[in-house]
């Protein structure tokens, strides 16, 4: 499951992130494989901004259950820096950490400006885009890759415990499927941030792809994709489409760079009323499955069958987080993932 520390309105960002310990807890109870944290700046509607440091807390209160970020935006820092978190990270919990990187700036143009490493060019100028350079120093960061005449190559990446993070491609789109598949990457597709393309970036990641063994103990031999998904859960159809209506609001709200925190369904139902009739869904999957918890599971189901994928990652959000974590209790149960687990 992917996390993002939603903050509700009448809340604050503090409980935001009280709110996200107490959910790892309660998802690795249920049976969850993953629980990834993302990486969002300068918004009063997402509380993580450093998912790193989310992490290291969750690990302490969680004993079994993969932490990940989904994920780390790789332009804003040098690959030295985020080998060495997620390594201090591995080393704490070893066999447990995924480094999900991203490309996207997580914020808005003026955030991405004051994340920016360098400023040297015009604000208004064509920046160079070194992300494949930066995610082939990564690899070999972690992975003591490096050639011996490499002046990179004498640089310790401490903590230097055995193994290492899994390194994981997080992206929206048929760039980041491409890269996926060059780097040998296991790939994340946010299909609940973009789903135009979803099974078109999956099925060219996979007839891409070829494996690096570079990334060492980690390497892939054959494509490994996942889809992250929203998902809202109700003992009823209409009290799900009930929690549905903050979400839909907040998906309308970011279009129009409208950062605030969630709405009350009740607040949701009038700002969307506001607005009209919202034009139909129209692609192959919804980016966010709402429903009794049957419902969703065959929902879930069909489309993992669909698009050959054999995990999918379930992000909620509503505002009232008693709420949250009903419907991942409820998934889990429909699903029977402590079962499995």
């Amino acid at each position: 499951m992917l996390d993002q520390s939603p903050v509700p309105s009448g809340s604050t960002p503090s409980q935001a992130l009280r709110n996200s310990v107490e959910l790892a807890q309660h998802v690795e109870a249920l049976g969850y494989r993953r629980f990834w944290m993302s990486e969002h700046h300068a918004m009063e509607l997402l509380a993580c901004t450093a998912p790193e440091i989310m992490l290291a807390r969750i690990g302490a209160e969680t004993s079994t259950i993969r932490l990940g970020s989904g994920g780390i935006m790789l332009p804003h820092y040098t690959p030295l820096k985020v080998a060495e978190t997620f390594r201090t990270l591995h080393a704490l919990y070893p066999g447990r950490i995924d480094l999900g990187i991203g490309r996207a700036p997580g914020g808005g143009p003026i955030e991405a400006t004051a994340l920016r490493r360098y400023r040297d060019a015009p604000p208004n100028a064509l920046q160079r885009d070194d992300f494949p350079d930066q995610l082939s120093e990564l690899i070999a960061f972690l992975h003591r890759g490096f050639p011996a005449q490499h002046p990179f190559s004498r640089v310790l990446v401490s903590p230097d415990a055995p193994g290492g993070p899994d390194l994981w491609l997080l992206g929206s789109s048929l760039w980041s499927a491409q890269a996926a598949a060059e780097f040998g990457l296991p790939y994340a597709f946010a299909h609940f941030f973009s789903g135009e393309s979803t099974r078109y970036a999956i099925q060219h990641y996979r007839q891409s792809f070829h494996g690096n063994p570079a990334l060492g103990e980690n390497a892939r031999r054959a494509p490994e994709a996942v889809a992250a998904v929203g998902v809202i859960c109700a003992e009823t159809q209409a009290e799900a489409e009930r929690l549905a209506l903050s979400v839909r609001l907040l998906q309308l709200r970011i279009r129009q760079n409208d950062r605030r925190p969630v709405a009350t369904p009740a607040e949701a139902a009038a700002e969307l009323a506001s607005y009209g009739a919202t034009p139909p869904d129209r692609q192959e999957f919804p980016r966010i499955f709402v429903g009794t918890p049957d419902k969703v599971r065959k929902d879930l189901i069909a489309m993992a069958s669909s698009l050959k994928l054999n995990e999918l990652i379930v992000n909620t959000i509503t505002h009232d987080p008693a709420a949250r974590l009903r419907s991942y209790a409820l998934l889990a149960e429909a699903l029977a993932l402590a079962e499995a687990a």
